[in-house]
């Protein structure tokens, strides 16, 4: 599904796709989760060179792999990641594997990490969009950006793992290692906030509040372990926090990116407390927050890119849990469309869609 331009509907065409080149594959793609990040790109709150395929929430099989690749092979299962991975920066080296210098390649290029595009139409080269370029039925992908996984794991179930769940579980796990027994605000019920109530039962934080404005994520929320849900579309989030505890919450979770949510779980914390923001604002966008209320009750904001997870250890280790019956992670799927009514599947996200749409080649 291919954007040509920002603010218009996704075009399906049939494009050709190059052999993978040294270090790259080629996955048949099985999944594709529909995520807010695509809702950005499309809308211009994020820029992205155009033509380009959108899509980089998917699980699929190896089918091909190019010269000097290594830990994969045709048959192989595959989860997708929007972050890549060299494994010998800094960042790799220390287990911040989402802050790899290869990062920013992707967002800077839309291209691979070896350089240029696979993909074009009648000598138009068009590009991948966080280098997977996973709304479609098969994607050359640089090995960076792909995680072997067990077969019989459910694509669906694959696919959201490698965007919504890990950063969801990953922010709880990576930035509240001392949740157990304390509180937490979710603001925002979609894929990564829903996974990260189920993360925060995990551990067993003893309040999960979360916030939304559609009801049915709010009765999800309440399924998957939330003690408490506020209806922001009619009451004040801080006001309902600070009633429910008393004190405000030891960790807020912001899953929107929008300055005045932000702002909101700030104020609802206790002192001492951590807001962390998970959601992207758009380019540009600023924070304002007051300085007295911040150092007076030694308050912290910090950001999770990827749930500052270390990808290639906790992902298996969330799939395992999952396969354990530890993770209700098919509670997180919302209706399946097929690829070419990718559209209709933004639009449902766009209009209250409960967890992770799913697109299927």
């Amino acid at each position: 599904m291919v954007m040509h331009e920002t603010g218009a509907p996704l075009v399906l065409e049939e494009l050709e796709l190059d052999q993978p080149g040294p270090g790259e594959v080629r996955v048949r793609i099985e999944a594709a989760g529909v995520c807010h990040s695509d809702v950005h790109y499309i809308s211009g709150g994020l820029a992205a060179r155009t033509p380009i395929v959108l899509g980089h929430e998917g699980a699929g099989i190896v089918e091909e792999v190019g010269d000097g690749v290594s830990g994969f092979r045709p048959g192989d299962k595959v989860v997708l990641m929007w972050r890549p991975r060299c494994g010998e920066c800094e960042f790799c080296l220390t287990g911040q594997p989402a802050q790899c210098a290869l990062g920013k390649v992707h967002g800077q290029t839309n291209g691979l990490l070896r350089g240029g595009t696979r993909l074009s139409k009648d000598g138009v080269r068009y590009h991948h969009l966080m280098g997977d370029a996973c709304f479609a039925e098969h994607a050359v992908v640089s090995q960076e950006s792909l995680i072997a996984i067990d077969g019989d794991i459910p694509s669906e179930i694959a696919a959201i793992v490698g965007c919504a769940v890990i950063t969801g579980m990953g922010t709880v796990l990576n930035k509240m290692p001392d949740l157990t027994g304390k509180s937490v605000a979710i603001i925002g019920a979609g894929g990564v906030g829903l996974s990260a109530v189920i993360a925060a039962q995990l551990v067993g934080a003893a309040q999960i509040i979360v916030s939304d404005v559609v009801a049915a994520r709010l009765e999800k929320a309440r399924e998957l372990g939330a003690t408490h849900t506020i209806d922001s579309s009619t009451e004040d989030f801080t006001d309902r926090v600070l009633e429910i505890t008393g004190t405000g919450v030891h960790y807020v979770l912001e899953a929107i990116g929008r300055p005045a949510t932000i702002r909101a779980g700030f104020e609802a914390l206790r002192p001492g407390g951590t807001e962390v923001i998970v959601g992207l604002g758009a380019v540009g966008e600023e924070l304002s927050i007051p300085i007295n209320l911040l150092v007076q009750g030694d308050r912290k904001v910090v950001g999770a890119l990827y749930g500052s997870s270390n990808t290639p250890v906790q992902l298996p280790e969330i799939l395992r849990l999952y396969r354990a019956g530890r993770l209700p992670l098919e509670k997180l799927l919302d209706q399946s469309f097929p690829l070419e009514d990718a559209n209709e599947a933004i639009e449902h996200l766009r209009t209250g869609a409960v967890g992770r749409p799913i697109l299927v080649p």
